[in-house]
């Protein structure tokens, strides 16, 4: 069985021996970090909670203090392995008690894409933040009723873009918005990997909300909004199935998408489940050019423009996103790039858009 998280796992094996910097500033040579902890459950204790709640052993502003599991044998050993209280750990059928634990500042959903929905707003009900692993919902509708309800309970909505804070990333775009690469003229997205057991949810539309495009296309998609600077107008597709017994009806094998954006850049992406060695950007401007290879996998991420290679610090992305989100909630700090509720819709109103052009051949317009 391989899966994206295997994918990219593999793509960042050669980073293990590197240093791990969770936290920039204080590796600049800031004080130790002395202030205000956001203090985390995660729901959902599959292979991204494991990696997450690895990730945050390191942070310094979250701390992993709580779970949310269907299945008692993986709270006992997360119990034991993180020194997580009785207390602090619920099933989906108690979780709604939360509301009464003060002791618990913020829900991490990882749990299946048709699932976040009903996860962020029982969160949210709760009074609790909420962070959800990206997409944000199985459409935009959903999505929006997710923004809706926790701005009703007065709580935070953030999305797991770890890829807003990594150093190479961020560093192109500062690129970009300084002119170093003049106009911007063209994009290149591609996101893809050769999926394995064919029983897992991922497969599964009612779960996922799709296949490749749900999964590892939304890389492609937000990617090209962050290195492009701009949101896309109009999007044109078309979807290629090699296998209908594996990837059923409603479940995308490839997609291959276009987009065009207000200045007149336009994208050329692919979002696969059909082979592997796919996780590049590149961004061409009338000045020059940047590449992220790999763009978006656990780490190293690689890059180089016209000026030579990026030397960026190499981190954990995970432990630099929650100790990011960590000072947005807690310090109303801002993201090089908005992780908020309204950018998950953004990205599942494009989604939408790409699956309507994909279905009916059309150009199909974009309004965000």
């Amino acid at each position: 069985m391989q899966t994206r998280r295997d994918f990219l796992q593999k793509l960042g094996a050669s980073a293990a021996g590197l240093p791990l910097l969770p936290y920039l500033s204080e590796q600049a040579g800031a004080a130790p970090y002395d202030g205000p902890v956001l203090r985390v459950a995660i729901m959902g204790l599959g292979g991204y909670g494991t990696r997450v709640a690895e990730a945050m052993q390191a942070c310094k502003m979250a701390k992993l203090v709580g779970v949310v599991s269907g299945t008692p044998a993986k709270i006992e050993a997360w119990k034991t392995k993180y020194g997580i209280p009785d207390k602090n750990c619920y099933s989906y059928e108690n979780f709604d008690k939360i509301k009464d634990n003060p002791d618990i500042d913020a829900v991490y959903v990882i749990t299946p894409n048709g699932l976040h929905r009903e996860h962020v707003i029982r969160t949210a009900k709760a009074g609790k933040h909420a962070i959800c692993e990206k997409p944000m919902a199985v459409n935009a509708k959903e999505g929006q009723e997710m923004v809706d309800a926790c701005k009703k309970a007065g709580v935070k909505l953030l999305v797991g873009y770890r890829m807003h804070f990594e150093p190479h990333t961020v560093e192109i775009i500062r690129m970009r918005k300084a002119g170093e690469f003049g106009k911007i003229q063209f994009f290149q997205g591609l996101s893809g990997f050769k999926i394995g057991d064919p029983t897992q949810w991922r497969l599964n539309k009612k779960l996922a909300g799709g296949g490749s495009m749900m999964d590892i296309g939304v890389y492609s998609i937000n990617g090209s909004r962050y290195m492009v600077g701009e949101d896309p107008i109009w999007v044109t597709a078309q979807e290629t199935k090699t296998d209908p017994v594996k990837f059923k009806e409603g479940v995308d094998e490839t997609i291959t998408f276009q987009l065009g954006f207000p200045s007149g850049v336009t994208a050329s992406c692919l979002s696969t489940y059909a082979f592997n060695y796919l996780d590049r950007f590149y961004l061409v401007g009338e000045k020059g050019f940047a590449e992220l290879n790999p763009s978006t996998g656990y780490g190293p991420i690689r890059g180089r423009t016209h000026k030579g290679e990026l030397n960026q610090p190499v981190v954990t992305h995970q432990t630099l996103q929650m100790d990011s989100m960590a000072g947005i909630i807690l310090q109303g700090k801002e993201a090089p790039v908005p992780v908020d509720g309204e950018e998950g819709v953004k990205d599942l109103k494009i989604i939408d858009a790409i699956y309507e052009a994909a279905r009916s051949g059309k150009k199909v317009e974009i309004r965000l």
